[in-house]
């Protein structure tokens, strides 16, 4: 009886929460928003209008990556097809990896557990943020998920999915100030997606090397700088333009089939220069929508009473000085707000056709990304205040990531295929002719990879590991927190 009800009860709360991620960013972003902006003090009817902008704008970032995707997938396919770019391992795209994440255990209980961690590092004060991006929380369940169907054990899959969780806090933490100071109008946000912060180590490394390789720092231009120099062929608009003509006119197999294909090539072409023009325009939605809650949430902040603390280098002990409590909480917000950024359109434009055919000669590599191109822009949010927006160094850093991102997916991709299998979701499987299926979006993180490979191949002794790493970082953060109080 006691196992039936607790049975019956998983199935509830799996119900419910799949019930709820089901609605989408779309409209659960709103929900969330509109009752913060009450919550904070705002009225009703802005706080409404606040919550429908966002959702606004997570529809009309949907539209337009759904319409790169069925723009670029078949010009993309041709290329494959007439070059012979095969390799075993299909591209299943993120919303495979979504699904399945909410289909085990963990992710029916994934959402109230680290809604919880998230309570108990700001009590304990090892992190300021405040993740309501519940919707990107997939990652984290399927994590849970890969390694539950690897290990068959839900102590070790909740394990490794509050691990990731807690070390992308702390990187949210570390990376706050930088992505405020370089994007405007971000004041009080950080970036707690583990797919993002995944690219920070390598932005960080790579640009170290880059700064200290003589005559590289001629090379110092951001994308309004190639705006002014190139003019028009700076534009992000025309760079699109010619990269969707170029990838239109290399599926032909001829001169006469490109010229025949003229129609066609130009269509693309125009497409994904609109792609590149509208992002920018939707972001602003995002944007529009949090600025009222920001400013609350700093109005409130800033009337919160001043500590005194004594100075203690003064030659009068008993002096105090004031010490504001301003910019104490951080809102973890989706990714998707600065991803209209110039720099991030240009770099992610030209990366799709080196990485889709460095794909196939790197040794070793299985996986040819194709459903996944059209989240490259998401692997720039936090990798643009390390590099300045500097357009080649930013280049060069998506480039090392993105082959070491192959080389991960590859490595994991009979996890995430076997996870794809046990959980059975409709509609999702490896196709004939494949060995396995994966993810750029999720399986090339380092920190998903590492947290992986620490639970479930090295076992008792990486877990240890994984979790001393994620007590490290909360024991960076808390002195930090300290310090700047």
């Amino acid at each position: 009886m006691v196992h039936y009800c607790r049975g019956k009860s998983k199935r509830i709360m799996k119900e419910i929460f799949a019930y709820v991620i089901g609605l989408g960013a779309a409209v659960m972003m709103p929900i969330i928003f509109t009752v913060l902006g009450v919550c904070i003090g705002i009225k009703p009817g802005k706080a409404l209008k606040s919550g429908l902008l966002v959702g606004v704008g997570f529809v009309g970032l949907g539209v337009v990556t759904a319409l790169l995707t069925s723009s670029l997938g078949p010009a993309l396919k041709g290329m494959t097809e007439l070059y012979h770019l095969n390799l075993p391992y299909f591209d299943l795209g993120w919303p495979a990896a979504a699904a399945v994440a909410y289909s085990c255990a963990v992710g029916a209980f994934i959402i109230p557990v680290c809604l919880g961690v998230n309570l108990l590092m700001l009590v304990t004060k090892t992190t300021r943020t405040v993740n309501i991006d519940l919707w990107n929380y997939w990652h984290f369940a399927f994590l849970g998920a890969m390694v539950f169907f690897a290990t068959d054990s839900l102590a070790w899959a909740f394990y490794a999915a509050i691990v990731l969780y807690v070390i992308t806090l702390c990187m949210a933490d570390f990376t706050a100030k930088g992505f405020q100071s370089y994007y405007k109008d971000m004041n009080g946000i950080s970036i707690p997606q583990p797919f993002c912060q995944s690219f920070t180590p390598f932005a960080v490394a790579v640009s170290w090397v880059l700064d200290r390789i003589p005559g590289f720092s001629k090379f110092d231009i951001d994308a309004e700088g190639m705006k002014r120099k190139f003019g028009l062929l700076g534009e992000p608009l025309f760079l699109g333009l010619v990269i969707g003509c170029g990838i239109g006119a290399l599926r032909c197999d001829s001169w006469k089939g490109t010229v025949d294909s003229i129609p066609q090539i130009l269509k693309l072409g125009v497409t994904v220069g609109a792609v590149m023009e509208l992002i920018p325009r939707i972001t602003g939605l995002f944007i529009e929508g949090l600025k009222p809650i920001c400013d609350m949430i700093r109005q409130h902040l800033e009337k919160r009473p001043d500590q005194t603390i004594k100075q203690s280098q003064s030659n009068n002990p008993n002096q105090t000085i004031k010490q504001s409590n301003n910019q104490t909480i951080l809102i973890g917000m989706s990714p998707a707000l600065v991803i209209g950024h110039p720099t991030t359109l240009v770099v992610s434009i030209l990366l799709i056709p080196v990485i889709l055919f460095l794909s196939v000669f790197l040794p070793g590599n299985k996986f040819l990304p194709l459903a996944s191109l059209a989240g490259m822009f998401y692997l720039f949010p936090c990798v643009l205040p390390i590099t300045k927006g500097n357009v080649p160094k930013t280049f060069v850093v998506g480039l090392v990531a993105l082959v070491a991102g192959l080389f991960f997916v590859t490595n994991l991709t009979p996890a995430f295929t076997k996870a794809i299998e046990a959980a059975n979701c409709d509609g999702i499987s490896v196709p004939e002719g494949f060995e396995g299926g994966g993810s750029l979006d999720f399986a090339s993180a380092l920190w998903c990879w590492a947290v992986f490979h620490l639970t479930v191949t090295l076992k008792w002794g990486g877990a240890v590991l994984a979790g001393v790493l994620a007590l490290a970082m909360c024991a960076v953060n808390f002195i930090r927190i300290r310090r700047t109080k």
